[in-house]
Order: C-alpha cells, then structure tokens, then sequence
C-alpha cells in the first residue's frame, strides 16, 4: 500500500458532467415529487452511477498508473465529500421524526437513520419492501439505497485495482469481466426476485462498471481510434451537411451526444416503475449516460446545454439536493397522511433546492476545500458513528415511546376503540341466541323497540342510538354482518350475506314490538366498489345479486337490493329510515395526533359528496318510492365547506371510516336528531 500523499490526481473538470448530474437529480426529484408526470424519474440514479464509476475509475486508474493512488487519500477525500451533508440529512430527519413520529414510524427511522450512517440502506430495504411499493413513501430516508450502493462499490472496487495491479492483471480485462457477471446476474435476478435485484450491490455494480470501462478508454486508448472516428466523422458529415466539413471529429461527438440525448429522454418516458427494472431496461439510462459523456464537453449538447450556468448550478448542489428532497416530500407524505397536494409538493421541493444550495455553500466546500484535513475526517467519522448509534438506539427501544407524540397517542388510544362490541352481547343472546347475525348487540334495560340493521358502519354508531333511544323509554338492537351491505340477496366476499340479512329481516317481520328499523352501510364503497382514503386495493368491495345473477352493473345491483329490504319491512309495518354514512376520510385520523399544517383534521366537503353523490341518488329515490325517512349523517360532522374528523380537541375516527369512541360522543353532545 502506497504511503498516504496529498497529491491524488483528480481528473480535468468538465462542466457538461455537473450538467449531466442536474439531469440526474431533477429527473429524480421530479419523479419523486410528481411521479405521474416523470414516470420515469428514477432512472436519474443509474445515470449517477455511470458518473461516479467513470469519475472514481479515472482517479485509481491515473495514480496507480503513476504510483501515486494511496488508500488514505482516497478514502479521506471520499469522507470529506460525502459524510457531511448526510450527516445533516440524518440529524435533521431524527430531530424531526422526534416531534412527528408515532413509537413505530420513529422504530423505523432509527433502523434506516442507522443503516445510512453504515452505507447498508440498500441491504436493510432489500429485506423490508420493493422500491415502487406504496409503504415505500413513508420512509424518510429510502433514497438513501443508492449511496449504500455506491460506497460498496467504493469500498471494493479500488482494493481490486490495485490487487489487480501488483498481480499484473490486465485491468481492462478485470473489469470487463465483473461487469458482465454482475450485468448477468442482473438479467438472472430480475425474473427470480425483483426487489434483491433492484437493491443488491452485484446486480447494480455493472452500472457503476460501465463508467469504469469508459474511464478506462478515456486514459490509455484516448488516441488510439483517432483514424477511425475521423473517417466516421467525415461519412457522417458527407449525409449531413450539403457542402464539404473538415473531418475534425465534431460532427460525430455531436451526434453520439444527441443520440446519448435520446436514449434518456426515451428512458425518462417509457420506463416506468411496472417494467422490470432494473434488468434489461437499465441499459437505456446507463448507455445514455456512457454516450454523453463519451461525446466529451465539446459536442453542441454537452457545450450550451449541460454547461450552461443554471445546469452546472444543479449539478453542483446536486448531492445535497438528492438527499434534501426526498425526506422533505415523505415527512409531508407521513404527518398528513395522504398524497399531499401540489402546492405542498412544490414547496417540498423549493426547500430541498434552498438547504441543497445552503449545506454546498457553507457545509460541504468549507469541509472540503479548508485546511486541518485529519481533524476533519476524523471528526466526521465520529459524529457519524453517533449518528449511527442514536438512530440504533430509537430502534432498538422501540421507537422511545417517551416522546410527547407517543405520550398523546396513548392518551388519546380511546378515540381508536370501537364504539360497540362487535359480537353477541348478553342482552342479545336472551333476546334471539340463535340469530344468524354475526353482529348482534342490544340494549340491556329497556324493552326492544328499535332495530338496527347494517354493516361495520352501523355497529360503529350503534352505541350513539342505544343512548339517544334509552333516553326515550326504547331499547335497540342491531343485527348484521361486518362487510354485508343492509340488502337483500345480495352476495359479497362476506360469508352469508344474503342468508344473513334474511334472517335478519325474518326476525323483525316476526317481532311486533319492533316498530322502527334504521338502515345504514358503508354505501360509497358498496356503490363504487373502490375504497378512499385507505390502503385496501381498487375493486375490494364486489357484489353479486342472486335475483339477477347476469347483471354486472353496480348501480342496478344496489338499487334492487336496497329496494328488497325496504319493502319487505316497510309491508311488515315497521317505520324505515335510511342513515346517509358519515362521511369518509381519505386520511388517516392517527394523523391528527401529529403537527400538520394543512390537513387540520377534516377534508373538503366537495370531496365527499363527490364521493357520496351517487349513492344518495339512488338511497332518496327507493325512500321516496316507499315514504321512508331519510337522516342524513354528514350534517353532523361538516360545515358548508369541511367535514371534520376533529371536534372539541378530541379525534372522532377511529380508522378512515369509522366512528370512534369519541364520535359517539360528540353525537349526543351535539344532540344530533336521529327519529
């Protein structure tokens, strides 16, 4: 090993590459902030790699070649250049997640925040979820897998050279050969296991190799095909140019530039997260990245376009801003529990820009550029084995449920109990054992004169009308089935639906005491089929009529189903009032334990009855027909422009669509009217 020096060789530096890099990150950033416009955003990563493995390669390759490479050296630059913005990334997300996590998203974070300070995120991820999953959002610091990668990489590949070296291997032959193992075992993996693939360091090192093997002809074979790409450049200026060009090589750096050009911007729009990526496709954004450099700063591109000021500008806030903006945009993802709008996600952006240009300026060229250079790297390693321990630390103790945040969360746990038990209670029992209803609770202490029929929805406020009722002489009962909409003949995924609301209806019909049914569901979802505001997949919710089994449409479906169970009751006598369902959120109302300065707790008013609109047509329509009463829930928890999931400081929700313990409450304190 070579005595450590001051003096490591650095390639010339070419502004078209800090451009290039621009390219790389805003491609990313886009993709991350707006992924429906740059679908193809992430492929901004591979281009990275082909940067870092053709700037890292020139740098061994030239002093080993002059014997002046020293391990030191390299990896104290390499500190210099790349611990102090992740450790303020790290810092920042840890104080942050202090104040916005609950006990199990800060239990992660600690376990990532400890995982990027050991450059192992792309191997902790590898074992958790795929990159493009929909949990992936939540995590603050995913992005930081590809630097994993990328120190691996620097790690190994600079012991390998110079073993490599001192055995007197052909390095060009080295390379050539573990780039195709790793390009192989790629193509192998990505049909086998595409997550591994998309994280392991041997399926992505081929990328970073790819540069290598350009620097490589970059040093000793500058010259050597000068005859040919003069012969090539003159062919191409015979097609191009009307009039004779000298044979200067421009014309054909300017068109291996522009089609290095093309293959990204085709990579940008037509590889999108549902191809398998990386695999064969990679090979667009890598071949891209390879031709554009290839073409050198010279070529008309690579000259006014990734050279010019604002690019370069990028280019060189372009590690900061990599790591700035993806915590920005998932922090705001987590504390509003949704996809946040775009004025948020420009602001996010904005800001990541902002910190980028502030952690170069006075962070990195400061550490970088001054003096003391053993202090420095010596300090930044310690500060990040800190770093590394206290994100372990908030792993290892479960998310340090000692935090205010967490303190509020169990304080308010309440708020995220079922209102009602969701089984037989005693009351029930003695009234009716052998019902066939899965939900079946009543009032213990007056006698039955109401009845309740409905799914998960109607248990949710079943408490509210045993109370309001109670206060009236009247005891109440509700019958049904989690996920069984309150028709007749109509079949779910639910066991029984059809037998079950049946035997329902058969009951009351048999019970003259009861003189009053109230029927309510989650109806938007058993209309449209598609959830809001959850994580449950489009088209959870089907159904089937057993009265007109061929018929597909939903609305029809729904119609003749909640038209059976009206006039089946309303022929037995009994007084039918249908409940419009509260409204849904397309939030999660744990969120409102956390600081947000947008969400507040409650979601546009439009929204929901966008949501609601069709259902309620059909509900006014088949009440109408049967001179039933309408009640309308929504009135009790929105205003002309808001419906609130908040009220009085206490969370009414206890998930996304049902009412909570509170709920319940805030019912009858507001003295809502229900007969």
């Amino acid at each position: 090993m070579t005595t450590p020096t001051p003096h490591l060789s650095h390639p010339k530096y070419r502004p078209d590459i800090d451009g290039l890099r621009a390219v790389a990150v805003l491609s990313v950033v886009a993709f991350h902030a707006f992924p429906a416009w740059m679908k193809g955003g992430f492929i901004g990563v591979d281009v990275f790699f082909v940067i870092s493995g053709f700037l890292i390669s020139t740098i061994i390759f030239e002093n080993l070649d002059r014997g002046t490479f020293s391990f030191a050296e390299f990896y104290a630059r390499r500190i210099k250049r790349i611990f102090p913005a992740v450790l303020l990334v790290l810092i920042a997300s840890f104080a942050f997640g202090w104040f916005a996590l609950l006990a199990d998203e800060y239990k992660q974070l600690g376990k990532h925040i400890a995982a990027g300070a050991g450059f192992v995120s792309n191997l902790v991820l590898w074992s958790e979820a795929g990159y493009f999953d929909n949990s992936a959002e939540t995590k603050p610091l995913l992005h930081l897998w590809s630097l994993g990668i990328e120190e691996q990489f620097y790690i190994v590949w600079p012991f390998v050279l110079w073993f490599a070296l001192k055995r007197k291997f052909n390095l060009l032959t080295l390379t050539v050969i573990v780039a195709l193992i790793s390009f192989s075992l790629n193509l192998k993996g990505i049909k086998q296991d595409s997550v591994a693939t998309f994280y392991s360091p041997q399926t992505r090192f081929w990328e970073l190799l790819s540069g290598s093997l350009l620097a490589w002809f970059a040093i000793y074979k500058k010259g050597a095909f000068h005859a040919y790409t003069l012969k090539i450049d003159g062919w191409l200026s015979n097609v191009i140019f009307r009039e004779p060009v000298e044979a200067d090589g421009m014309t054909l750096s300017n068109a291996i530039s522009f089609f290095g050009s093309l293959l990204l911007m085709f990579g940008f729009w037509r590889i999108t997260k549902d191809v398998s990526f990386p695999g064969k496709w990679a090979v667009i954004p890598i071949l891209g990245a390879i031709l554009i450099i290839l073409a050198g700063p010279k070529a008309w591109i690579n000259r006014k376009i990734l050279s010019n000021k604002i690019a370069v500008w990028f280019g060189l806030i372009s590690f900061p801003l990599y790591l700035w903006h993806w915590p920005l945009l998932s922090f705001v993802r987590i504390v509003e529990s949704e996809v946040p709008n775009h004025t948020i996600r420009i602001s996010a952006v904005v800001l990541s820009i902002f910190l980028a240009w502030l952690t170069y300026k006075f962070v990195e060229r400061p550490i970088r550029l001054g003096g003391r250079k053993i202090f420095k790297v010596t300090l930044l390693v310690i500060l990040m084995a800190l770093i590394g321990y206290v994100g372990y630390n908030a792993y290892s103790r479960e998310g340090l449920k000692f935090r205010s945040v967490v303190i509020a969360q169990k304080e308010n746990s309440i708020a995220f109990e079922w209102p009602a038990d969701r089984n037989k209670n005693e009351a029930c029992l003695r009234e009716l054992g052998s019902l066939k209803s899965s939900y079946c609770v009543a009032s213990d202490d007056y006698p039955l004169r109401i009845a309740l029929i409905g799914d998960s929805h109607a248990n949710a406020i079943f408490e509210f009308l045993k109370k309001y009722f109670s206060e009236r002489g009247s005891g109440v009962i509700q019958l049904g089935q989690g996920g069984c909409p309150p028709f007749l003949n109509v079949e779910r995924d639910q066991e029984n639906c059809p037998l079950i609301m049946n035997d329902t209806v058969s009951y009351i019909e048999r019970n003259s005491n009861i003189t009053d049914v109230y029927i309510t569901g989650r109806f938007a979802a058993t209309l449209s089929g598609v959830d809001f505001g959850g994580d449950t997949p489009v088209n959870f919710y089907s159904i089937k009529s057993l009265e007109m089994p061929n018929v597909k449409e939903r609305d029809k479906i729904f119609n003749t189903g909640l038209r059976s169970i009206v006039d089946r009751l309303t022929k037995a006598n009994k007084r039918v009032t249908i409940l419009l369902d509260l409204p849904e959120l397309n939030f999660d109302p744990k969120s409102c334990l956390k600081s947000s300065l947008t969400n507040q707790c409650r979601i546009n008013k439009n929204l929901v009855m966008e949501r609601q609109s069709p259902y309620r047509e059909i509900v006014l329509k088949v009440a109408s027909d049967f001179n039933s009463k309408v009640v309308d829930l929504m009135n009790a928890f929105c205003d002309a422009n808001y419906c609130y999931a908040k009220q009085n400081g206490k969370i009414l929700y206890r998930d996304h669509h049902h009412l909570g313990v509170w709920g319940t409450e805030y019912l009858l304190d507001v003295k809502f009217k229900i007969d």
